[in-house]
Order: structure tokens, then sequence, then C-alpha cells
């Protein structure tokens, strides 16, 4: 349910299914980086994994020179710099770039190096097709079998100009109408939305749910209660308790297809939060000037 001001209210209607009603449901998940120690500690710096049914999150804050390299990676992925000091030399076979703080990446598959010369916050985004990725995440075990309520996973077309680092500022004026600042690649949708000042106003909510895809929401500042209710069914074994889940910064929260779900900000400063989205959301995809650079990564074939 959206406010009439929320650009999410003019969303075309899902089209009528002959799916049956979910009976079974998944729990969300919650990863309070701040709570727990890093999975890695080391001349890199410190890093954190944790992942949804389809992806894996890696938070790192991470020293001077600090190096990540991949080898036969599977497919894109995504590399987030939210600091305006923090930026990265990219390289991907023959394709090298700096990439500026306060920016979004979109590296190829294959092979290819990020390095971070000042240190500095990193996030990166892998899809589980990279699974030694999957392995250090410190839910894995929660995803032993597949979550119910969404569909395997399928990548969507490749850029244009395939095999190229594409690289985007963060600075993006907003637009009435415009929800968000909106990136994609064939793997991810990433929406870097609008900083919150203080708290959210608890009168202008806007629970929702999604029928067949998993959120990530990922705290960068501030902090936020993530409230969630799953439907009833008529077994009420398969019911779940309403969660009301307090994640700080750095966090991230993975809500679970069909639950109803919106997220408060709490925090007197600022409070910054990121959806994700693995594979990207077609609804979203399909709006006109939503997603920001849109013109480099043709839609899929949707006859």
């Amino acid at each position: 349910m959206y406010l009439k001001s929320d650009p999410r209210s003019a969303l075309a209607s899902s089209p009528a299914t002959k799916a049956p009603q979910p009976t079974e449901f998944a729990g969300a998940e919650y990863a309070k980086f701040y709570e727990t120690a890093p999975q890695d500690d080391d001349d890199n710096g410190r890093t954190w994994y944790a992942r949804g049914q389809n992806y894996v999150i890696a938070y790192s804050e991470t020293k001077p020179g600090a190096r990540f390299t991949r080898e036969d990676q599977p497919d894109e992925y995504v590399v987030l710099l939210p600091d305006a000091a923090t930026a990265a030399e990219i390289s991907a076979d023959a394709n090298s770039r700096r990439v500026a703080g306060y920016s979004i990446a979109f590296v190829p598959p294959g092979e290819s190096t990020i390095i971070i010369p000042d240190g500095g916050r990193v996030i990166r985004m892998f899809t589980t097709q990279s699974t030694d990725m999957s392995a250090k995440c410190v839910n894995a075990a929660s995803f032993s079998k597949q979550h119910p309520n969404i569909p395997p996973f399928e990548s969507w077309p490749a850029p244009l100009a395939a095999g190229r680092i594409h690289a985007y500022s963060l600075d993006v004026k907003s637009e009435e109408g415009r929800f968000g600042r909106i990136f994609r690649c064939s793997t991810f949708m990433v929406n870097y939305l609008e900083p919150r000042d203080g708290p959210r106003d608890v009168t202008k909510l806007s629970p929702h749910h999604h029928d067949d895809f998993e959120q990530c929401s990922l705290a960068l500042e501030g902090a936020y209660i993530h409230d969630i209710r799953w439907p009833w069914v008529p077994d009420m074994t398969k019911w779940r308790e309403d969660d009301h889940e307090y994640c700080a910064a750095p966090s991230i929260a993975v809500i679970p297809p069909p639950a109803i779900h919106t997220s408060r900000a709490v925090g007197t400063s600022t409070n910054q939060l990121v959806d994700i989205f693995c594979p990207p959301r077609m609804d979203f995809a399909s709006k006109p000037g939503w997603v920001v650079n849109a013109a480099d990564y043709p839609m899929p074939d949707q006859s």
C-alpha cells in the first residue's frame, strides 16, 4: 500500500496468474555486521559476507592498497563505493579504469582485479553462482535448500558493450515521479535511495509485498526497523510472528516473498538505505526514466 505521493503507486499491478497461492514461507534474514566478527580479516582489511537466495553481499572496510582478484568469475558483479573519498582501480582483462568514490561499477565475467589505493568502504555483490563467496556467508546454512516462492535465477541480457567495466556516479538529481536512484546490470538492480535526515514519519509508511522475488535492504548509515508480516494461510502451523527488527548500519535485511514489509528509518541523523534485487525487477526496469543507466543494458525478451 503506497501513498499517492509515492512514485511506486503508479506501478502496474501484477498480471493475473493461475499459480497456486503460497503455502510455505521463509523467514527473513538479518546480518548485523557491527555485531559479528568478519569472515575475512587480513591485509585487505575486514570483510563480512551474507546472502539471500540468489546473491551474496560482501561488505568490506579496507586498508590502503587492498586488492580483490576474481579468476573465472561466472557472471557480472557489482562494486559499490558509497564514500566520495574511496576510489577504486578496476581492471578486467584488457579493460581498466579508475572509478571515483560515490559511484557504482559493474564488472564483467572472467578475470578482474579491484585495488583500493586509499582504503575505505567497498561493497561487492555476487550471484550465488560464485560458490566460493556463497560458502563464506555467515548465514550459508539457512540456504542449504531452496527457499520457497522464488523462481530459479536467470540473468538478464549482457550490456551492449559486453566485456567492459561500466561505472556511474551516484550523484544523480532526484526527479518528480522517479523512485530513488536505480542502476542495473545483467545480474543485479541497485536502488541507492535518497538519504533520510532523522526518523521516518510513521504515519507515511509504505507496506507492500513482492510475489516472487527477494529484497535485500542494505543499511549504510543510521538505523532502521524492518517491519515484516507474513500471510495467514488455512494451515495455522505455517503462520509466522511479525518481525520488527532493529538493524543499525552496517547491516542487511533479506526480505522474502510474499511477506508484507516496510522499513522505518529511526536514526537521529542521516539514514541511508540501499535496496538490492537479484536478478533485476521487471516493474522498475519497465518504467521509462527510472533506471539511470538503462541505455547501456537491453531488456529481456518479453514476447
